[in-house]
């Protein structure tokens, strides 16, 4: 049920049933008119028929007088004698305007409904027998035979070309008229699902190009150097692919004017700053040297980090596959051997398509932090058939709720001392949340209900290049 209701969510799933009410009710429709103008085709012609034999026998009588009695003892096809005291009911004016166009006597007969039984025969000889009952047994009513339906019974009066009037009994077959639902229903069956194919199909056709651009709208998140789409289709999506790639052009240039403003700035800030540092150096005055020395070093390492920056979301790195329990466990041992207490827990064996370089300065970061501010890192990885987690734990007194997003924002630092020495430029979370995010993972930070800030980075099961063993 979760799922038709996203599915009728989507455009497609919208397009899909209007396509197919509208579709469905318009052929319904057309059938019924269809059924309804056959029907009214059949009775005319019906009528006809029914007019000829009446032509016919009155035409006969009309004829041959000395014959005439015993013609109307006999009677004809569909024809015989009015009974006397047979009630008229309403005008048949239909079977009269079908009797005004022909020549002879039936011109200007009168035709009123009549009931069924006037036009029965006569004779008893030509009812069926009772059926027979036993002795003593109590009779049954008859019981009327619901399919039952009784035939159509018309008093005609008409005067024939001497003057003689006669009043004759025409009966013809009842006609069974469909009501508006009696469909058959294998052909509304088959109709339906012709229609729900068809709408299905037409529904995907005209999503198809909305779902392609925001695949690309997606992957530019990713990936701000990736192939444009391609210019095709109906004119309206091929200026939706054209405007979206001058964006995509747009955002490359500016991220690289701003790469290359940050980086001219390093690079010229290079010399000047030198020479503040040799400068520094003859100052007289060795605690006043060290706090000017220290607050340099810490611009340089500002205008590092915001080179790093730029140059995260710029990256041409190519993805490649990477073991990701490879990776996490040199930096692992790289993190131990510098003296900090870092653990790699759990593997998983996952084979990504990811860039080296990228993933490595992200969970370095993300062990430092976890070391600097909570004093150990735990490393673990996990797979399932949907995704892939890394978690990194540490073990210090966590953040509160409104500080777990605030951290990723650039220059934004918790460590209340100042220090540059403990607390950072305040850019390495936001570098790690570019990096993560260009590799088409989420990056989010929550207390373990165990204690301690945990690191978690996810990705979708589609970035896996082969599912590889689990590891216990």
């Amino acid at each position: 049920m979760k799922r038709l209701r996203r599915f009728f969510a989507s455009m497609v799933g919208r397009l899909f049933l209007i396509l197919l009410l509208g579709m469905a009710v318009a052929a319904i429709g057309a059938t019924v008119l269809a059924s309804a103008k056959r029907q009214q085709e059949f009775e005319r012609q019906n009528l006809n028929r029914i007019a000829d034999r009446l032509q016919g026998y009155v035409n006969l009588l009309d004829g041959n007088p000395e014959l005439r009695e015993r013609l109307l003892a006999v009677g004809g096809p569909s024809v015989r004698e009015l009974p006397d005291g047979a009630r008229q009911g309403r005008k048949d004016t239909a079977m009269m305007a079908v009797l005004d166009d022909r020549p002879g006597p039936v011109a200007h007969a009168e035709v009123h409904f009549t009931s069924f039984r006037s036009c029965l025969p006569r004779l008893p000889e030509l009812l069926p027998p009772p059926p027979p009952h036993k002795m003593g047994a109590p009779k049954r009513p008859r019981e009327r035979d619901p399919s039952f339906i009784p035939p159509k019974c018309r008093a005609v009066s008409v005067v024939l070309s001497d003057g003689t009037p006669l009043r004759l009994a025409l009966d013809s077959p009842a006609v069974a008229h469909n009501g508006i639902l009696a469909v058959d229903p294998l052909f509304l069956t088959l109709l339906v699902m012709a229609i729900a194919i068809l709408a299905y199909i037409v529904a995907r056709m005209a999503s198809a190009p909305l779902q392609r651009l925001a695949d690309a709208a997606a992957a530019l998140g990713d990936d701000l150097q990736g192939e444009p789409m391609p210019v095709t289709g109906p004119l309206e999506v091929r200026r939706a692919a054209e405007a979206f790639n001058a964006m995509q052009q747009r955002l490359q240039r500016h991220l690289g004017e701003r790469t290359q403003m940050l980086a001219a700035i390093t690079h010229d800030l290079q010399t000047p700053v030198t020479r503040l540092r040799l400068r520094l150096e003859n100052v007289p005055d060795e605690a006043l040297r060290e706090r000017l020395i220290g607050d340099l070093g810490a611009m340089q390492a500002l205008i590092r980090e915001g080179l790093e920056l730029a140059r995260s979301a710029e990256s041409a790195e190519q993805r490649a596959a990477l073991v990701l329990d490879s990776l996490l466990e040199s930096i692992v041992e790289d993190a131990a051997e510098a003296g900090a207490d870092v653990r790699f827990d759990h593997a998983s064996g996952a084979v990504m398509m990811l860039r080296p370089l990228a993933m490595h300065r992200l969970f370095s970061n993300l062990v430092d932090n976890a070391v600097m501010y909570g004093q150990s890192a735990r490393v673990s990885v996990e797979q399932t058939e949907d995704e892939v987690v890394v978690r990194i734990r540490d073990s210090g007194p966590g953040l509160a709720e409104d500080e777990l997003e605030a951290v990723f924002d650039p220059f934004v630092r918790l460590e209340t001392s100042r220090s540059r020495d403990t607390g950072g430029a305040g850019l390495g979370l936001t570098i790690a949340r570019a990096l993560a995010e260009k590799d088409g993972a989420t990056l989010h930070l929550r207390n373990h209900p165990q204690g301690g800030l945990e690191a978690v980075v996810r990705w979708p099961a589609t970035w896996r290049v082969a599912p590889g063993p689990r590891a216990g």
